[in-house]
């Protein structure tokens, strides 16, 4: 049975996409990310300018307590064309970071910055530990995404690994990305949410019995063999990792 103390152990990173060999990359409806993620990013940005929810609904035409209730209650469920549009031009950032459509290959940028407005070479990406609201969020260079392909920047949170559980593969204080779009159960590292928090491990995934094995890359953990994969509760899959050079 695995210890509590191994359930508090976060990922690491090395920068390169993780393979996940069971299944196609999923690709979502229309390139629009889910709600609580576009809330989650937003909030960030936020909190990373300072301003607070009330002048940034005044900012966008809207009742004091509009941006505030999008963020901590989902209502509205989305924003609109319109709203989307000024707040991705008061951040400088693209609209799909709020929820809008992906762009179509053939489809050129567009520069939602105000004229004169210096582009930012970064994406705010929130952290995924439950106390992630009070932490600043991880500035990611626009470079790194590229490298990562299909995923929407969107759908990326931030972990960062706590514990030995898995060295030496994963050190304490290594940086990761996790797809919060992919939750399938394969092979790879994922995050898990237990009753003690969330964990990073590695899955393996039977051919045969469509079963599961919890694994920790540090040999003084006990694996878990024989999971139902519908009682997992998976996070998502990590893309990308960092760690700092000593």
């Amino acid at each position: 049975m695995t210890k509590a103390s191994d359930l508090k152990a976060h990922g690491s990173a090395s920068s390169a996409i993780v393979p996940c060999e069971s299944a196609a990359e999923p690709v979502a409806e229309s390139g629009v990310e889910p709600g609580l993620a576009v809330r989650t990013r937003l909030a960030a940005m936020i909190r990373a300018e300072g301003k607070g929810y009330a002048a940034l609904s005044r900012l966008i035409g809207r009742n004091p307590a509009y941006i505030q209730q999008f963020i901590k209650r989902g209502i509205p469920r989305r924003l609109t064309e319109e709203d989307r549009r000024k707040l991705a031009a008061h951040f400088g950032v693209s609209e799909v970071l709020l929820g809008g459509p992906a762009p179509r290959a053939d489809q050129p940028a567009i520069n939602l910055a105000p004229e004169g407005a210096i582009p930012s070479a970064s994406i705010p990406i929130p952290w995924l530990e439950m106390d992630g609201g009070q932490r600043p969020p991880l500035m990611l260079d626009q470079s790194v995404l590229a490298g990562m392909g299909r995923i929407p920047a969107s759908c990326l949170a931030a972990i960062e690994m706590r514990g030995d559980s898995m060295a030496p593969t994963l050190m304490a204080g290594d940086h990761l990305l996790v797809n919060l779009s992919d939750t399938r159960p394969c092979d790879g590292l994922h995050v898990l949410e237990s009753d003690a928090g969330l964990t990073v491990k590695r899955l393996s995934l039977n051919p045969v019995t469509g079963r599961v094995t919890i694994l920790s890359d540090n040999g003084a953990y006990p694996s878990v063999p024989d999971c139902d994969p519908a009682a997992l509760r998976l996070r998502g899959r990590v893309v990308w990792m960092c760690r700092a050079l000593p």
